[in-house]
């Protein structure tokens, strides 16, 4: 945990799941305040009432806006930035509103938070940004580009930029075990798109904990990567079905649009400058210089011997693994415990 005492903290998009979990995991901390920036006034008064905290504060802007930024970002420490468009058959028919959340909202939220001195800022990436197929792993890809294009210019005294990358986060908003659930508990039949694609799965609270790591362990440009295990999905939805006594049938629906059968999390460029730190990867930024001639002509053997960072290769959890996960998710629990009563 880095150090919070007497620190501002402004986190964007900060109604949604990373944004709750993250103040349920700081909130008995010796901070000076949070910031809840984002544009969705319902979701902040509903946030309001639930904490009713003095030191938590609301923002209503848009990190598309500049303006509104920068009025949230003045006397500022640390910023979380989770403000996205993350849901991929929506940003595959909405291609520019990605661009103008996930690219330039990025770029704002980091050119201001340079422009006020803020000692660091984390943004929040995904696997999808590792060889992107979708528009929404393109735009989170370029995130990261426009985070490390703006450390190029900055020195180890200046504000830290660094990103992080996880995969699918369990039960978050829009994620398929909330979907499961629903069809099980309707009676209706589990449709998964393919039964052997595979995903990593990680709690929210690791997802915090890496993002925590990253605020202490960064330094300029890094990104940095939460090993994970994955499952097959017609495992999960086996799981699932034998968690909550259920016989509805698994239905193959076919792949979205965007999809992949598997995830990666880092690639064999990435891992070739990687550190590995137990729990974590840190993606050293790429180096290089404008003079692109001196790289043409020496290779690296070490390369040879890597293979990418995926779902397929990374430990597999079977059935029993995943229920015992699963049942370490408080909206498991709930939703099992509200069927008992």
């Amino acid at each position: 945990m880095p150090n919070l005492k007497n620190k501002t903290i402004l986190i964007t998009g900060g109604t949604g799941s990373f944004g709750h979990e993250l103040l349920k995991t700081i909130i008995g901390q010796d901070f000076k305040e949070v910031r809840i920036f984002s544009r969705d006034e319902l979701k902040q008064e509903h946030m309001r009432i639930q904490l009713n905290d003095p030191k938590v504060k609301f923002y209503i802007g848009d990190v598309r806006d500049r303006g509104s930024v920068d009025q949230a970002m003045q006397g500022v420490d640390m910023v979380f930035h989770a403000a996205a468009l993350k849901q991929v058959p929506s940003c595959e028919f909405f291609p520019m509103q990605a661009v103008m959340t996930n690219i330039v909202g990025s770029h704002n939220v980091v050119e201001s938070a340079i422009a006020h001195a803020v000692e660091s800022v984390v943004c929040l990436g995904t696997d999808k940004a590792v060889y992107p197929i979708n528009a929404m792993g393109m735009t989170k890809a370029l995130m990261e580009k426009v985070a490390q294009a703006a450390c190029r210019g900055l020195s180890d005294k200046d504000t830290r930029v660094c990103s992080v990358r996880y995969g699918n986060v369990m039960c978050s908003r829009g994620s398929v075990i909330p979907l499961f659930i629903k069809q099980i508990k309707g009676k209706k039949p589990i449709t998964v798109t393919d039964p052997s694609m595979t995903r990593f799965l990680l709690p929210l609270p690791d997802a915090i904990k890496l993002v925590l790591f990253a605020f202490k362990h960064a330094r300029q440009g890094d990104v940095f990567v939460k090993k994970a295990p994955a499952c097959t999905v017609g495992d999960l939805a086996q799981a699932l079905k034998e968690l909550f006594k259920s016989d509805v049938p698994v239905k193959t629906i076919g792949v979205r649009h965007g999809e992949k059968i598997f995830e990666t999390l880092a690639n064999i460029e990435e891992l070739r400058r990687a550190e590995d730190m137990g729990d974590y990867y840190r993606v050293a930024m790429d180096g290089r210089d404008l003079n692109y001639n001196k790289y043409y002509t020496e290779g690296d053997r070490k390369e040879a011997s890597l293979s990418d960072y995926t779902s397929h290769n990374t430990r597999q959890l079977g059935i029993k693994d995943i229920k015992e996960l699963l049942l370490t998710l408080p909206e498991i629990t709930a939703e099992l415990g509200s069927r008992k009563a």
